[in-house]
């Protein structure tokens, strides 16, 4: 719980996919709660390709990833100024893994991962750059170089995760399968532990027990918690089925992971406890979110679901427009839920998820959002928008 609260604490910055605690929770205030195009902008500016990645925010900067070229081989990553949208730098690089992917995604499909001082950038095609807040190159790795077997067959959206000098990933498809911690000043492995030769776009999550730092796993056969700085395994629950899409989350000490079924988990010295599982709570491709207790979850065709996350029983339901693939954030006792067309429907939590207002911006959107400074952050394969009051 203490890790919990003080990462909310620095909550401004959003520095990894799904914001500083992996589960899109926000402590920002006076967030806006209608735009439009034409309204509510502070600003917006164009990117060179597409990309899934979401915007992240770290020191008054916000980086995002891209890719161009018929074939994906050209590789981006965007520093802009968080307060008028300024360009402050650009870096391009050539692919070094395959680029074929489903249709739906594309190389630029893992989010970014920043500290005060440096940046990270993960691409489907397994190439890992490392670069300083002013766009220096530190490092640059070809993972697939290294690992000649990974097998990019329809596409990588698993994430990096920054803890001090330690990047985590998770490299999981029909080839050389990994969770893998790399030192961040020179990109070389600290340690590397197999996994399961299966496609899976989870985002390793990181949790603090008994003063110890833990990074966990989740692929379709297994939750695994390694200890991040020696990565011994720690715990392992292989009792359930697992989803490979949605990542799972840690708050007050449990383990919540989507699948079949939806699973509560308590972990222990070696062992694991169930502590209720739940079918009612659909996940498709948004990952969960826990806020002031509750469970939040939303499926494919935008039915948020709130739950009692002490027990798991439904509490109730919301139906927005779908169909969504951005996973929710959630501040100001507001859930923000975008759909693949673009349009933001902003629930009340304290109001059995009534609907405030839906937002349309107009233009296809598959990233989750980020909050920093007051303003969501959103993106298309087109733009980058910044929305505040």
């Amino acid at each position: 719980m203490i890790a919990v609260v003080l990462a909310l604490a620095l909550a401004d910055d959003w520095t990894q996919f799904r914001g500083p605690t992996g589960m899109g929770v926000s402590n920002e205030t006076k967030l806006p709660v209608e735009w439009s195009p034409l309204q509510g902008v502070r600003w917006t500016v164009d990117l060179p390709g597409v990309g899934l990645s979401s915007p992240i925010v770290v020191g008054g900067r916000v980086y995002v990833t891209a890719t161009t070229g018929v074939e994906q081989d050209r590789l981006h990553v965007l520093c802009f100024d968080a307060k008028d949208g300024r360009k402050l730098w650009e870096r391009r690089f050539w692919s070094t893994g395959p680029t074929q992917c489903n249709k739906k995604t594309n190389m630029a499909a893992p989010t970014p991962a920043a500290d005060a001082t440096r940046v990270f950038a993960l691409f489907a095609t397994c190439d890992l750059v490392a670069l300083d807040r002013d766009g220096n190159l530190l490092w640059y790795r070809s993972l697939v170089g290294d690992y000649p077997t990974i097998g990019n067959n329809v596409g990588m959206a698993a994430s990096p995760v920054l803890h001090k000098d330690t990047l985590f990933v998770a490299i999981e498809n029909v080839g050389e399968s990994f969770a893998g911690a790399i030192d961040a000043r020179t990109g070389a492995n600290l340690w590397k532990n197999e996994r399961s030769a299966k496609i899976n776009w989870t985002t390793p999550v990181l949790s603090t027990r008994r003063g110890r730092v833990e990074v966990l796993f989740q692929s379709p056969g297994d939750l695994t918690a390694f200890d991040a700085q020696s990565g011994s395994k720690v715990w392992s629950h292989t009792d359930g089925k697992y989803s490979s899409i949605p990542s799972p989350i840690f708050a007050e000490g449990i383990v919540y992971s989507p699948g079949g079924p939806f699973l509560a988990l308590k972990p222990g010295d070696g062992s694991v406890e169930r502590k209720w599982e739940s079918r009612t709570l659909a996940t498709a491709t948004a990952s969960p979110s826990f806020y002031k207790g509750k469970l939040y979850t939303v499926d494919s065709a935008g039915i948020v679901t709130c739950s009692d996350a002490a027990d798991g029983k439904l509490l109730w339901k919301s139906r927005t427009k779908g169909p969504h693939s951005a996973s929710p954030v959630l501040a100001e006792d507001r859930l923000y839920l975008l759909n693949e067309a673009g349009a933001t429907a902003v629930l009340d939590l304290r109001h059995e998820g009534k609907i405030l207002a839906t937002n349309e911006l107009n233009e296809p959107m598959l990233a989750s959002p980020a909050i920093s400074g007051g303003a969501l952050y959103f993106r298309s394969d087109r733009k980058l928008y910044c929305i505040g009051n």
